[in-house]
């Protein structure tokens, strides 16, 4: 079931999520229902508080290129409770955006690479390394469960040159 997204402006964009403590039915259907929704949005990745649900998890679906240089869907991925465990010293910047914040793109400066920690559905927790934009990605998702967006990353001169924009999505959507 595609759910309704949380748009800027929604207090639920800015709490801090909470610990998931266990996984049941209730959790997998949500999981199940955020991968259909992010893929329905088109986004490659989606908090549960972007679905007003302020817990611990996100998914994603981070395309890839295939051995044919095409740009492929990746695999859909559950991260419940995760943890960044470290971040390189290395930085870059690149556009991002946000299905909370639609219409809008700006380059945020993100580590290169970074190690998280996560339960998966099935109870396991894993750890990876991420590089690139699959480290993005994560940081972005992961940014969501701690309140914050991705224009809070942005440069004074930045944030306030979309100001404007931001003040149309909160009084189109609250």
């Amino acid at each position: 079931m595609k759910l309704p997204l949380a748009y800027y402006g929604n207090p639920v964009l800015r709490k801090k999520a909470s610990r998931v403590e266990g996984i049941d039915d209730e959790l997998r259907q949500l999981v199940a229902d955020m991968i259909e929704s992010m893929d329905e949005y088109n986004g490659c990745g989606l908090a549960a508080p972007q679905v007003h649900r302020s817990i611990s998890l996100f998914v994603t679906r981070i395309p890839h290129r295939d051995e044919n240089d095409q740009i492929v869907s990746g695999e859909a991925r559950v991260y419940i409770n995760p943890k960044v465990l470290s971040y390189s010293e290395e930085v870059w910047a690149l556009d991002e955006g946000c299905l909370s914040i639609p219409g809008l793109r700006d380059a945020v400066v993100r580590p290169m690479a970074i190690t998280v920690e996560a339960t998966n559905l099935e109870g396991k927790t894993f750890t990876e390394e991420l590089v690139e934009f699959d480290a993005r990605v994560i940081l972005h998702e992961n940014d969501h469960l701690n309140g914050v967006l991705y224009i809070d990353r942005l440069p004074p001169k930045q944030k306030k040159a979309i100001e404007n924009h931001l003040r149309e999505i909160k009084k189109k959507y609250s």
